[in-house]
């Protein structure tokens, strides 16, 4: 155990762990598969996203579902299909509840007559909440390891 998780004992931290891992998959494949309304109620009524390439943080839910049909649509235009891969899951509770977690996420793009390619690797930090039970995003930043 660490600082960050000792107020847990080893059995509840990993079934913590274990339920942000299961979030993150459910969360990225309506992302990906393009359910936007269904994603952005992943996110807090007032949920923050702050991605590299905007210039300001997308707030609120009906903002965030607006962003994923709009990349949808020019996905659809480019022809290509986009997954993104959490990985390296680190979880640290903080003492009202909510959990950090930074993660490193690997976006492949494919276009649909070609081979799959990285396209960017970047590091999601977010804060998750519990709100009647469910895990939701309450803030995230993403940063792109090509730009400073």
């Amino acid at each position: 155990m660490t600082a960050s998780t000792d107020a847990l004992t080893a059995a509840e931290f990993a079934t913590v762990h274990a339920e942000v891992q299961q979030f993150y998959a459910e969360h990225m494949q309506l992302l990906d598969s393009g359910a936007a309304s269904e994603w952005a109620a992943t996110f807090t009524e007032d949920g923050s996203f702050a991605p590299p390439s905007a210039p300001e943080p997308i707030v609120g839910r009906k903002a965030l579902e607006a962003g994923v049909r709009t990349a949808q649509a020019e996905l659809a235009e480019s022809g290509e299909v986009v997954r993104h891969l959490f990985g390296m899951i680190a979880v640290r509770p903080l003492p009202d509840g909510a959990l950090k977690v930074r993660s490193y996420v690997q976006v492949i793009k494919t276009r649909r007559d070609g081979e799959p390619r990285p396209a960017l690797m970047c590091v999601c930090t977010d804060l998750l909440v519990r709100e009647e039970g469910a895990l939701l995003v309450k803030e995230r930043q993403v940063t792109r390891d090509d730009r400073p």
